[in-house]
């Protein structure tokens, strides 16, 4: 069995991540650390494990264990990880934003590889430290990927993505209470969201010329998932395109594109991304729908964790969609 440790185990990713590991068939969770919970147990922050489990949040780390998950804030894996010296042998997997640009990739020795499967499916492999994408940039990469393989994303690209109030995390702000975000909805962050960095890093990957990324985050009224919308001038035909995506992802075991509209319910408690392909005139939508604590963060990082250690990839992520 694989040990695995949990940093930062309270928040909506920790908590995620201790649902799937517990039912993995290979893995054993070693400790949950938390500083502000330490001693007491698991369900006290996640009661919709009460039965599953009777572990308890630890103060401290074992730095010998076979993986390490880093859910801490933004700026905080850096921190930690130069404070606590984990064993050559441990492979840590950083939910933050502290590693995914490349030059943002090393630390004290540790090379950090970008960990979006779909494209960097041999290099995960043989890693042993994973930067886990972000939730948005998971959701328009696997939308425009195929496009900047292909050399067809010249002109300007409009993104709107509306998201779950969990993507803002378990502490409570003025925009994800209840009272504030339920029947609302506003964007915020303007053409300047942090997980622009990555997608860009990523779509230029093919030396292909790629038009200006114009994304509108939106704050949905809703917990979970991610419906992105991006289109672009496109002058071919929809069946080339359609088929274009299909081909780029016919070995990516947890992204689907759809025949049929697609809609967030569909993937909602799950590791999958589905993508829908639509041509008005000469425009391209691309629609593409994740939930952003599993694909857009817990359930990838298990993807990822399983591509390390040569295990089947579907391990622990055959989740069925909260469609209804």
């Amino acid at each position: 069995m694989i040990k695995a440790g949990i940093i930062g185990g309270s928040g909506y990713t920790g908590g995620e991540l201790i649902r799937i590991l517990l039912n993995h068939p290979e893995t054993e969770i070693d400790f949950v650390y938390s500083t502000t919970r330490a001693g007491k147990k698991i369900t006290t922050a996640h009661p919709d494990l009460l039965g599953l489990t009777t572990i308890a949040f630890t103060g401290t780390v074992n730095l010998k264990v076979d993986v390490v998950f880093l859910c801490l804030g933004h700026g905080n894996s850096t921190k930690f990880l130069k404070e606590n010296k984990f064993s050559s042998d441990t492979k840590i997997i950083d939910l933050s934003n502290d590693f995914r640009l490349h030059a943002d990739a090393i630390l004290e020795g540790k090379e950090f590889v970008y960990g979006l499967p779909e494209t960097n499916k041999e290099k995960i492999k043989s890693a042993n430290y994973i930067a886990n994408p972000g939730c948005f940039a998971t959701a328009i990469q696997l939308a425009l990927l195929p496009l900047a393989k292909a050399g067809l994303l010249k002109n300007e690209i409009h993104i709107n993505a509306v998201t779950g109030s969990t993507g803002a995390g378990v502490s409570p702000s003025d925009t994800t209470h209840f009272s504030w975000r339920n029947n609302n909805v506003s964007w915020y962050k303007p053409f300047t969201h942090q997980h622009l960095g990555e997608i860009g890093e990523s779509l230029a990957s093919f030396n292909t010329p790629v038009g200006e990324l114009l994304f509108l985050p939106t704050r949905g009224n809703f917990p979970r998932g991610i419906l992105a919308t991006a289109y672009t001038v496109f002058d071919g035909e929809l069946d080339e395109v359609i088929a274009l995506y299909k081909d780029f992802y016919k070995n990516a075991l947890f992204t689907q594109v759809a025949d049929e509209e697609i809609h967030l319910k569909q993937v909602v408690n799950t590791n999958q991304c589905h993508i829908h392909l639509h041509k008005h005139n000469n425009r391209l939508l691309i629609t593409s729908a994740i939930d952003n604590l599993l694909k857009g963060a817990s359930g990838q990082a298990v993807q990822n964790m399983n591509l390390m250690f040569g295990l089947e990839e579907r391990s622990g992520l055959n989740l069925k969609a909260a469609a209804f």
